[in-house]
């Protein structure tokens, strides 16, 4: 997995901040495999409850992630209860790594 331990945790902190104590938070796409260089950060939240203002939700994480890890290209996939079922999910979870 190509980040560091402080990366991780402020990711995780942040899922936590915008999501709650329950969010979940998988890294997937490129930066899972040590042997490739660059590529964006792609991360799928988590969480069991529904959220009421999905694009509000995603900016807050967002602009979170901007700020503790600087200005970088990162992918965010947002799962609530009400998501439907998608390919990108389920490859997400199955290729990738729970933070």
């Amino acid at each position: 997995m190509r980040l560091t331990l402080d990366q991780i945790q402020a990711i995780k902190q942040t899922a936590h901040a915008v999501l709650g104590e329950d969010a979940r938070v998988i890294l997937f796409g490129s930066r899972t495999d040590d042997a490739k260089r660059g590529g964006d950060i792609d991360l799928l939240f988590e969480t069991d409850h529904a959220v009421a203002n999905r694009a509000t939700t995603v900016g807050a994480l967002y602009v979170s992630l901007i700020r503790k890890l600087g200005d970088r290209k990162i992918d965010i996939i947002l799962k609530d209860v009400h998501t439907t079922q998608a390919p990108v999910l389920e490859i997400a979870r199955q290729t990738g790594i729970q933070l």
